[in-house]
Parts: C-alpha cells; sequence; structure tokens
C-alpha cells in the first residue's frame, strides 16, 4: 500500500521545523523527509540539502522548463525575489512509504491536485501571534545579519496567507495548537499513526 505526503503548516514561528524534526525522529512514524528547493540565501546554521536545496534562479527556471517543477511560490523580499519550490524527484515516491513536508496552504493545495486528495494529507499548527511574533524575533536577532524588515513582512503576509477563510476553504478542520511542543508532537504522531501505513 502506497504511504502518504503528510503536510505539516502554519504561521511564521509556530514550531514547524521543530516539531517536523521530532515527528522525523520517530522511528515509529517512518517518514521520510521531503526537502524542499529555494533560491533564497542559506541562513546561518542551515545546511545543502538538509532544511532546504539551495539553487540559483537559473536553475529553478531549467527546472520548470522541464516540466519538473511541481509547485512554486515567489516572494519579493527586501533582498529580491525568493523562489521556493517541490520538485518531482525520487522523493515523491509514495510507494517507499510516507513522506512529511513543511508547506504553506498554497502548496499544500497544489500538491493535493497534483498527487491526489487521498495521498496529501494536512497537519495544521497553531500558536497564538503574540507568541509567535516573541519567537520570530529571538530568532532574528540570533543571525548574524538580522533581517527585521523580512520578519515583519512574513507575518503580516502569514495573516493573509492562513485567514480562517482561506483554512475553511481548504478544507482545514483539525488544528494542533503548539503551547506544549511535547504534547503538540505526541498528538500529531497519534493522528499520523491512525493512517495506519508505518
Amino acid at each position: 500500500m502506497s504511504g502518504r505526503l503528510f503536510c505539516l503548516m502554519g504561521k511564521s514561528a509556530s514550531g514547524k521545523d521543530t516539531i517536523y524534526e521530532e515527528l522525523l525522529r520517530d522511528r515509529g512514524l517512518s517518514l521520510r523527509p521531503l526537502v524542499p528547493y529555494t533560491t533564497r540565501p542559506m541562513r546561518d546554521g542551515e545546511e545543502n540539502g538538509r532544511e532546504y536545496f539551495f539553487t540559483g534562479v537559473k536553475e529553478y527556471q531549467s527546472l520548470k522548463d522541464r516540466g519538473l517543477v511541481l509547485e512554486s511560490r515567489c516572494y519579493q523580499t527586501i533582498a529580491g525575489p525568493w523562489y521556493y519550490y517541490t520538485v518531482k524527484d525520487r522523493q515523491l515516491d509514495l510507494s517507499k512509504g510516507s513522506v512529511l513536508a513543511i508547506e504553506t496552504l498554497e502548496s499544500y493545495l497544489t500538491l493535493r491536485a497534483a498527487l491526489g486528495g487521498e495521498s496529501v494529507v494536512p497537519l495544521y499548527i497553531e500558536l497564538d501571534d503574540g507568541e509567535r511574533l516573541e519567537r520570530a524575533l529571538h530568532r532574528e536577532r540570533a543571525q548574524k545579519t538580522p533581517h527585521y524588515e523580512e520578519m515583519c513582512r512574513r507575518f503580516l503576509a502569514d495573516q493573509k496567507d492562513f485567514s480562517e477563510e482561506n483554512l475553511v476553504s481548504a478544507g482545514i478542520t483539525r488544528r494542533f495548537v503548539n503551547n506544549d511542543l511535547d504534547a503538540c508532537t505526541a498528538e500529531l504522531a497519534a493522528f499520523i499513526r491512525s493512517y495506519g501505513e508505518h
């Protein structure tokens, strides 16, 4: 039986990256990571092929021209346009088991349309906006060159992208509240196990 693509979503600084790593470490889930591609610069502490495959715009365009880009988003940032995209590669072979990805609502909908609704499962993380803003500020301060304007742009864009109207329209009914990291991760793991694919 084929696996599923579990799409972890939520506004910036809601804890997605930490939860993602915890779920991948859970051997009982047997999840494989989906590493996305981006043209944005690498952040301190990141490694090519771990958080993202870091590419240039020319490589992105080449992959797109060959029909290998399943979905892509372009963000107009303070530093210029940054592309984030998913490539149709071996990572998405669901015959080899289930995959965990961090996605936006837009990319989730595109992947659901491309791979089929039964194959793609949303995992939406929620956290109080004030707490998220504090976390985002703390993370940005830790960078060698903080980009506070970009942090604020992301925060405001998320309010629109993950509006209640958009979530309802996308059929996102189940929410996982991240007030307690361990409890939220355990709830997500139990939900994934309920699919019985692992």
